[in-house]
């Protein structure tokens, strides 16, 4: 048996997806036809009671869920994923640490600004005015999760200013959660050092036909169209 990886293109399987392409692992992948935000259909409607992608299904048919989670399982159980030849991970409490930071604070922060509706109780529909109350109750709440995201994104631009990666000088699973998260950011206040990574993470040989199929038409930036492909 293989992993199988369900997901929408876009979503936070992305991640996922490159880091089982870098460490050569075999995977299904079985694409989710449903649209962000409504249910999900095929057989990851009937493994996450959460209804929400990427799931992955390991080969022993455990389920895994939570993009976060899902890198800590591959880097903790594949050899590939955290000793090369493309994917490195020296310092696994580092590792641990990142990956829940980004996970806990950015992927949230932007499931807040995409989504603002499901984290307001909104006016009820007979109140005065309620269709502008709840329109302006969404903005404060788009407002404050961009605001924190770039506040969590400031983290790790630090960090970055003294190491060419998020875990020293080697490309890791943290490094590809990271580029996902910022080009999903997209029109915020520069982060040069997050660029750098999202670029050399989006240009990689090995990720950026993955990269263009998921973001290719999504995002303004043309990572692709930047250099030559690094690996």
């Amino acid at each position: 048996m293989t992993y199988t990886l369900h997901n929408r293109l876009g979503s936070g399987g992305f991640a996922v997806e490159a880091t089982l392409a870098l460490a050569d692992i075999d995977f299904a992948y079985d694409p989710i036809a449903s649209k962000p935000s409504t249910s999900l259909d095929g057989a990851a409607a009937h493994l996450n009671p959460w209804d929400q992608v990427p799931v992955l299904v390991t080969p022993e048919g455990e389920t895994v869920t939570e993009t976060a989670a899902i890198l800590i399982h591959l880097v903790s159980t594949e050899e590939a994923c955290r000793a090369g030849p493309h994917l490195w991970n020296p310092n696994p409490p580092t590792f641990l640490r990142w990956s829940v930071f980004m996970g806990a604070n950015i992927y949230e922060g932007t499931l807040r600004w995409c989504y603002p509706a499901r984290f307001a109780e909104p006016y009820a529909a007979d109140e005065p005015d309620a269709e502008a109350m709840n329109a302006a109750l969404r903005a404060r709440v788009v407002s404050a999760a961009r605001a924190r995201n770039q506040q969590a994104f400031g983290v790790l631009e630090r960090l970055l200013e003294t190491q060419p990666f998020l875990l020293g000088d080697r490309l890791s699973a943290c490094d590809i959660f990271l580029a996902m998260l910022h080009a999903w950011h997209r029109r915020q206040p520069e982060l040069p050092n997050c660029a750098r990574v999202t670029e050399r993470v989006a240009t990689h040989a090995l990720i950026n036909p993955i990269w263009e199929r998921n973001f290719g038409d999504r995002l303004r930036e043309r990572w692709q169209d930047s250099g030559p492909h690094w690996s």
